[in-house]
């Protein structure tokens, strides 16, 4: 027994001092390495220092991205871009500074057609018994025109079974060939160039080339061959202080003008927030009401161009867009009918016009509704 007890307490101490020499080896050779590191950085007094500090950041920088990129299974960088993952920008900062979203509840009214699930493609339906186009039309949202221009429908008669082409929108669809433009694709279908661009899904780029073989949705538009538009608009010209419109009762007293005249060149849309009134004489713009100017310029690089936003007090704020000149500044207190720019083309605009938003506590509402 003695003799296990001698035995374990020699293996013990051959042990330790096993690991004393090994430790002390270790540790010479990590001074030497620390030395040779030390007369390496110091050598001509720095004149490695700029690599080493490169290199260093590059490292830093590369474990970030590969340690803090993902979140909850899905990649920050994808989730900046559509169809990768996350939200789609042309939802989330297309319309800054507003929040986008569905109208407020009281202002679904003339002119305001909003699609509970927006879509981008051409979609394409089965009849069934009991169906007809109006019916279909109502069912999607568009006009029965446009199932008849898109299938080429000669009369109303479908039957169950056929198959037909549901746009997204009212309209017509184009397919690019060489030689088009955006303003003569425009000018073919009797349409807006700037609703073609707004229109997210078409993927126009800012300078508005277009790719051949690229299809486009053409909001609004009718085909060549149909020589009388459909009036399914009106197309009012009213002045700042004109005339007054048809008018609903707005929450909390809010009372707006026109802030400008001319031609409503473009309706309010899911894809639209606002209203676009057109004029080629670049008349003032005059504040749809009384408020405090928050935004004045153009503080960021998003399509709204030069512009005016005015915060009224009570809920409202109105957008003015696409300006040329701005007559205020932020801070400043405007009054209803003062000109505070004057009408332009600056940011995604084909055109001279103003782009008029007017939102009720972060949300779009149809200007039209409540404009006097």
């Amino acid at each position: 027994m003695n003799s296990i007890k001698d035995d374990l307490r020699t293996l013990c101490q051959a042990l330790i001092w096993y690991t004393q020499k090994k430790t002390k080896y270790l540790a010479a050779r990590f001074e030497e390495l620390k030395n040779f590191l030390v007369e390496l950085l110091m050598q001509k007094r720095g004149a490695r220092q700029k690599q080493v500090w490169h290199g260093s950041i590059i490292g830093l920088a590369s474990v970030g991205i590969i340690t803090s990129g993902i979140i909850g299974g899905q990649s920050l960088i994808s989730s900046t871009y559509p169809g990768i993952g996350g939200p789609d920008p042309r939802f989330t900062d297309a319309f800054e500074p507003f929040p986008n979203g569905p109208l407020v509840e009281g202002f679904q009214d003339i002119h305001t057609e909003i699609s509970q699930k927006p879509r981008s493609e051409t979609l394409e339906y089965e009849v069934e018994s009991g169906d007809t186009l109006s019916s279909i039309a109502k069912k999607f949202g568009i006009s029965t025109d446009t199932i008849r221009w898109e299938n080429n429908l000669k009369s109303d008669q479908i039957k169950p079974g056929d198959t037909v082409n549901i746009l997204p929108l009212s309209g017509v669809s184009h397919k690019v060939v060489s030689g088009d433009t955006l303003e003569s694709v425009a000018k073919k279908y009797s349409a807006n160039a700037q609703a073609i661009v707004d229109f997210p899904f078409n993927d126009v780029p800012d300078d508005f080339s277009l790719r051949v073989g690229q299809i486009l949705i053409i909001p609004d538009g009718v085909p060549p061959e149909v020589k009388v538009r459909p009036s399914s608009r009106p197309q009012p010209q009213y002045l700042a202080q004109g005339p007054s419109s048809p008018t609903f009762d707005a929450p909390f007293g809010a009372s707006f003008i026109w802030p400008v005249g001319g031609q409503l060149s473009q309706y309010f849309a899911w894809y639209h927030p606002g209203i676009d009134i057109a004029n080629r004489s670049a008349p003032g713009i005059a504040a749809s009401d009384g408020g405090v100017v928050v935004v004045a310029g153009w503080p960021d690089g998003y399509g709204y161009g030069n512009r005016v936003v005015i915060d009224h007090g009570n809920g409202y704020r109105s957008l003015y867009a696409h300006l040329s000149n701005i007559y205020v500044s932020v801070g400043e207190r405007a009054s209803r009918g003062q000109l505070i720019g004057q009408m332009g083309s600056t940011g995604r605009s084909t055109g001279t016009h103003l782009h008029f938003e007017i939102h009720f506590k972060g949300v779009a509402v149809n200007p039209l509704a409540i404009l006097k």
